[in-house]
């Protein structure tokens, strides 16, 4: 599955800050993942996180920001997401987590297509 390679991905206030506030020794991965249930239906996940050992990062697309942050983005994901979207927090308290800037119709590409 190719994934396109010119995204524009845009942090916002938030974002910046959180990023400023959570230093990464590594590099941050925008995973997708999917799952089976019982039932035989799938769950699809993307989320934004440290880079663990155990990732296979070779066919992630890389970001870089203006600050020199890197952010991976995994070939699942990248051949759904848009050229162009944002970075956000949401959540609260120690729940706050980066996550995607996308439509309804943006979201449903990612997640069922």
């Amino acid at each position: 599955m190719a994934g396109r390679v010119d995204f524009e991905v845009e942090p916002d206030v938030a974002a910046r800050a959180w990023l400023d506030s959570h230093p990464s020794r590594g590099r941050r991965v925008l995973a997708y993942a999917v799952k089976r249930c019982c039932g035989g239906g799938r769950i699809c996940t993307v989320r934004v996180r440290d880079q663990s050992r155990r990732d296979d990062v070779s066919r992630h697309t890389p970001i870089v920001f203006d600050d020199g942050t890197e952010l991976l983005i995994d070939p699942r994901a990248a051949a759904r997401l848009p050229a162009r979207f944002g970075l956000t927090v949401r959540g609260l308290g120690p729940l706050k987590h980066l996550d995607l800037v996308l439509d309804g119709d943006q979201w449903g590409r990612l997640l069922y297509d």
